[in-house]
């Protein structure tokens, strides 16, 4: 599969664009393509040095880059506000390079802004969720500005959907959905995609 490089638009005509970082691309893709709002979520890597990488060169640790989604949403259905709100939600922005059992620089939990308003807003969010002590400690989640974006391999997308009766998405992507579906039914986009 070509690689190739996404804009740095935060806004695409009436959509919006978020890339995020919250641990394994799975269990983050999974979450939000069950939101209402959310056009598309597209598995990829951001945030290194190493241009066009490989899953496999990403899991040395050694290009800078961590999985990520990229997630291109209506602003009118779902504001950036409450789309980091979610992703502080079903990750643990406390974990320094860190998710459960997945360990390394590239589960590192990170917002990547395209702007200095997604900037301001990030910041608001996490100090809102600090003040409200959602997470016992205090956010490690690293706010910088996004650069460039790499979308991941084709048998990264659509994981969860694809595989449900997997062991990692029994065990790690299913409790992370289950949690998702909890807390935010009434952002659902329809009914659930893949039991969990």
């Amino acid at each position: 599969m070509g690689r190739t490089t996404m804009s740095g638009a935060a806004s695409q005509g009436n959509l919006e664009v978020a890339t995020l970082g919250g641990g394994c691309f799975w269990c983050t893709e999974a979450v939000f393509s069950e939101l209402r709002g959310v056009e598309s979520v597209l598995p990829g890597y951001a945030g290194g040095t190493t241009p066009s990488p490989s899953y496999e060169e990403v899991c040395t640790g050694r290009t800078g880059h961590a999985e990520v989604v990229q997630v291109t949403f209506d602003p009118k259905t779902i504001s950036y506000h409450d789309l980091l709100t979610i992703f502080f939600t079903v990750h643990d922005p406390t974990t320094l390079n860190r998710q459960g059992a997945d360990v390394g620089t590239q589960y590192r939990s990170v917002v990547l802004y395209h702007d200095a308003a997604q900037k301001a807003t990030a910041e608001q969010v996490v100090q809102e969720l600090e003040k409200e002590k959602i997470w016992r400690k205090k956010f490690v989640t690293q706010i910088v500005p996004f650069s460039v974006f790499y979308p991941a391999e084709e048998y990264h997308r659509d994981y969860f959907r694809r595989n449900p009766s997997g062991g990692y998405c029994q065990f790690v992507i299913a409790p992370k959905v289950a949690k998702f579906r909890s807390h935010f039914a009434d952002r659902l986009r329809s009914a659930p995609t893949a039991r969990a």
